[in-house]
């Protein structure tokens, strides 16, 4: 590739990454314009990270010269086709996922394929998903692709990559319903943010600072944000201003149930599963996550404006009751 073409390609990642809703419009199938780029131009993993690293001013381009449409038709036939077959196996992945229950990685799935897979032959969806639904952690996960498909996959330097891209966007396949606000889709919102290394920032709720384009939240912002996320519009209203939250009981009598707030009588953490804890912290700086049995936490609480399952009522009822016959 050409040092002129490079830097076009960097402008035009640049522009777009930089306007939430031209994100997703080139690929549809492939469900980040980022990893829509990986695809279109299969370039190495080095120069899409360097765009993050570089201070460069927002280019002034002909924007219209970039719509879905234009860009497509500017490629020959060849690159038309070679497109094609891209958008195809990325929506081929999408549905191996959902039906491999691991939707929610389905952007890591398409962002490894569209970055190493150029030379792999023989590709089936189904068997590529099968690995993400049986590995544990990533570090597995990148150990069974290397192994699978005769790859060199570096993991330092992809979780360097997918945690950028992952910044760049919010995630549509994390949640389980999009038409409620409920705990389930809070505990993915919150394990979401730790995973695209959402920073902390006082007044913000997860959209991306102007400045260094990153994404921040503060420690109520991280349940603000999803309160106040539209994943149909992809973007953030301020219907919710003010974290009302309800302590319930000591962290003892809190039931298993993902998306259930955890309060340590300052910081507010969204228990995520598995006793784990995901929470903003202003001390730190990010979005962090850590064993609920670090001993700070003391209680657990309920959200307005989030749903709970029965589970969730029953175990408030029942200590309502034992405070009543105290």
């Amino acid at each position: 590739m050409s040092s002129a073409v490079a830097v076009a390609v960097k402008k035009i990642a640049i522009y777009i990454l930089g306007d939430e809703h031209k994100r997703g419009k080139v690929f549809v199938a492939v469900g980040s314009i980022i990893a829509g780029f990986l695809g279109l131009m299969f370039l190495p993993i080095a120069v899409i990270s360097s765009i993050g690293s570089m201070n460069i001013e927002q280019p002034d381009i002909d924007k219209s010269l970039f719509t879905e449409s234009a860009l497509f038709e500017s490629l020959d036939s060849e690159q038309q086709a070679e497109i094609t077959n891209i958008q195809n196996q990325g929506q081929a992945i999408e549905d191996a996922m959902t039906n491999a229950g691991v939707r929610d990685q389905t952007i890591k799935a398409q962002l490894i394929y569209m970055s190493y897979f150029d030379e792999v032959q023989n590709f089936y969806a189904e068997s590529y998903a099968d690995l993400f639904a049986n590995s544990t952690n990533d570090s597995d996960l990148i150990t069974a692709i290397n192994s699978s498909y005769d790859l060199e996959i570096d993991y330092d330097e992809f979780i360097r990559t997918y945690t950028w891209v992952m910044n760049s966007t919010i995630n549509e396949y994390m949640f389980t319903d999009s038409t409620t606000k409920n705990c389930a889709d809070l505990a993915a919102w919150a394990d979401n943010a730790y995973i695209s290394g959402w920073g902390y920032m006082n007044g913000f709720i997860g959209e991306r600072n102007e400045t260094d384009r990153i994404r921040y939240a503060d420690n109520a912002g991280l349940v603000l944000g999803y309160l106040n996320y539209s994943p149909t519009d992809k973007e953030f209203d301020s219907a919710y201003s003010t974290l009302v939250y309800t302590e319930q009981g000591g962290i003892d009598t809190m039931p298993e149930v993902v998306g259930i707030g955890l309060f340590d009588g300052s910081q507010h953490g969204i228990y995520i599963g598995n006793g784990e804890v995901v929470y903003s912290s202003e001390s730190v700086g990010y979005v962090t996550k850590e064993p609920v049995s670090n001993g700070s936490w003391t209680s657990w609480c309920t959200y307005m404006g989030i749903e709970y399952p029965q589970e969730v009522e029953d175990a408030i009822e029942s200590l309502s009751g034992e405070s009543s016959s105290e």
